[in-house]
């Protein structure tokens, strides 16, 4: 089964290195410029897993959790916060607003890779 992963950055350098990152993993990789516009590809591609950046124009990382936390009832999706924070503060921000784990940048891709398998339950993480 192949994953898909909606990964949102403001950064269209870092949404290239997650898509060819991710693409060359052998998952399906869906992107979003921006909180706001991740919430509406969260809804449309229905994704195994997402990645967010913390600060984004328009809505950061911590309103796109929250918000998309309010619309899964019946589904929790695992989401990765990817970004250059690292203080313990924002990392307890997060995880009160239902981000599942933490990556600062800059990523490693088998590092990534070994992530997204880890929380999706697949793959050789899993075992």
């Amino acid at each position: 089964m192949t994953l898909n992963i909606l990964a949102i950055d403001d950064s269209r350098t870092m949404r290239n290195l997650l898509k060819a990152a991710l693409s060359n993993a052998g998952f399906d990789c869906t992107l979003a410029e921006d909180g706001a516009d991740g919430l509406r590809q969260f809804e449309e591609s229905d994704p195994d897993v997402v990645i967010t950046d913390i600060n984004m124009p328009h809505l950061d990382g911590f309103g796109f959790i929250e918000g998309a936390r309010a619309l899964t009832r019946d589904r929790i999706v695992p989401i990765l916060v990817l970004t250059t924070e690292s203080a313990p503060e924002m990392k307890a921000r997060a995880r009160s607003a239902g981000a599942t784990g933490w990556i600062v940048k800059p990523f490693d891709e088998e590092k990534l890779v070994w992530a997204i398998q880890r929380v999706a339950g697949t793959g050789e993480a899993a075992q």
